[in-house]
């Protein structure tokens, strides 16, 4: 079964997506364009996960979309908040009616000769395969596996008794008043369901393998509120956005610079924070330097205030087997649990789950290379969209979809009908996608695309220097290849 045939798909209707779509709207009025959604609504990240206390890690005014202003008073918004502003966003500016969900992208052919894509995907709905062709695909997928999260191969795991819940899969279910808690993990996502399981759970128990960078900030801007009511609505959010951009852009500058003092800041606010019953040397002093990994933010404070008031509390160690009632560890401890949350991470996806063939060819991720964060060398009229790993995703996202645009309006004013990077430097060195020790990067880094050492192959994670190339650079600017 065929489609209407479109210029441009995109693929998923997350907070990517429905960027792209509005991007293209604007800018690109005369193209037509159609959002493929493998689940059967909008939002991504933010309708999937439906942990306790699931929020952003970064503030609303970056996550936030460039064009349209969060106007709620919580920086730091939890999901449900963050869902029903992609889903406005998706009503009022008339892009949910592009939308077709339950539509599973399974494989995206290229032909030269034709110029086009055909892309094929399943349709929950009736289980037909439906087939659309486009003259560019714009991938907005994520980076990770919606289907499960990550979860390590635990001995003795059929022994526990009780339940062992992925906060990927949350069931809805789950009664975890007045039970003993245990949360393995402490990033983000332990980071967030600890406090908030402790306002009901007898106790809850953080397990760590190794202490992660945190860090209080209010999730209330304070500056963010007084603009508001001095200024136009508008007015006053770029100006906290462009705040908050630099200042991000400074921490992490500082954090690369003088790592050992950002380091023992970080540690000493912990140790006011959480007070003198809480080993911090244990607990809160990490192995590697600041930023070498995401920064954990601690909204308010709720983690540091359940840790000093007792329901909840870090235990530092690693687990050496599941027992019937809760968990072994390798010092000979052991945790009674009741239910034993794996806070464990996600699986990264690198070029997400469908096929991608150039007439005719499998291609492989791992064996392209970025082109200014955008675009892959050999890949012909695709883009994709991949955040920032030091700052909010949808800073890049923005940037991604407005070069996106300018490319497609180029290519309309100069009849090209193809483009694709071309590396023609062989002996150009080559590194990794990204240099960053995360445990769920480093699972995957061999099967990731490479970046190059030199601009435009290198990928940047500075919003400023991207603004450079993809809102100023030229687009024909001697590597992208263009024939019509």
């Amino acid at each position: 079964m065929t489609e209407q045939d479109v210029d441009v798909l995109i693929i998923g209707a997350g907070l990517s997506g429905i960027g792209a779509a509005w991007h293209l709207s604007k800018h690109c009025p005369d193209r037509s364009f159609t959002l493929f959604e493998g689940r059967e609504a909008l939002g991504g990240t933010w309708d999937l996960f439906r942990y306790p206390g699931v929020r952003s890690d970064s503030d609303m005014f970056t996550l936030g979309y460039s064009f349209r202003p969060w106007t709620q008073a919580k920086a730091i918004a939890d999901g449900p908040a963050i869902l029903s502003y992609l889903q406005d966003t998706a009503r009022e500016c008339g892009i949910e009616p592009r939308i077709r969900y339950g539509h599973q992208v399974q494989s995206a052919d290229w032909s030269s000769a034709e110029s086009k894509w055909t892309v094929r995907a399943l349709r929950k709905s009736d289980q037909q395969v439906v087939t659309v062709r486009c003259n560019f695909l714009f991938a907005c997928t994520g980076y990770y596996s919606y289907a499960a999260g990550y979860m390590p191969e635990f001995a003795g795991i059929e022994q526990f008794k009780g339940r062992v819940v992925h906060p990927q899969q949350w069931p809805q279910d789950l009664d975890y008043a007045g039970k003993q808690v245990v949360v393995i993990g402490s990033g983000a996502t332990a980071v967030t369901i600890v406090p908030e399981m402790a306002k009901q759970a007898a106790h809850v128990t953080m397990l760590q393998r190794s202490p992660t960078y945190m860090l209080a900030r209010p999730s209330v801007d304070a500056i963010s509120t007084f603009l508001r009511k001095a200024l136009p609505e508008r007015v006053a959010y770029a100006l906290t956005r462009a705040k908050n951009v630099l200042l991000g852009m400074y921490v992490f500058s500082l954090c690369k610079r003088k790592p050992a003092k950002v380091a023992a800041y970080f540690i000493n606010e912990v140790k006011k924070a959480v007070g003198p019953k809480v080993d911090v040397a244990t607990h809160f002093t990490p192995r590697y330097n600041p930023w070498e990994q995401r920064l954990c933010l601690v909204p308010d404070g709720d983690m540091f205030q359940a840790l000093k008031a007792g329901r909840a509390s870090v235990v530092t160690d690693h687990i050496e087997r599941f027992t019937a009632t809760g968990l072994a560890l390798r010092s000979g401890a052991t945790l009674d649990a009741d239910i034993i949350i794996s806070a464990t991470g996600l699986q990264l996806q690198p070029g997400g789950s469908f096929a991608l063939r150039v007439d005719g060819k499998l291609q492989d991720s791992a064996q392209t290379v970025n082109y200014k964060g955008v675009m892959y060398c050999g890949v012909p009229n695709l883009a994709a969209t991949f955040g920032y790993t030091n700052a909010s995703w949808t800073l890049k996202a923005d940037l991604t979809s407005r070069y996106v645009c300018r490319l497609l309006n180029h290519m309309r004013q100069t009849g090209a009908k193809q483009c694709w990077p071309q590396l023609q430097d062989a002996a150009l060195p080559l590194l990794p996608w990204v240099d960053f020790s995360s445990g769920y990067f480093q699972r995957v880094i061999d099967h990731m695309p490479k970046q190059g050492s030199t601009r435009p192959w290198k990928l940047n994670q500075n919003y400023l220097l991207d603004v450079m190339a993809l809102r100023f650079g030229r687009v024909d600017d001697g590597v992208l290849g263009f024939v019509s």
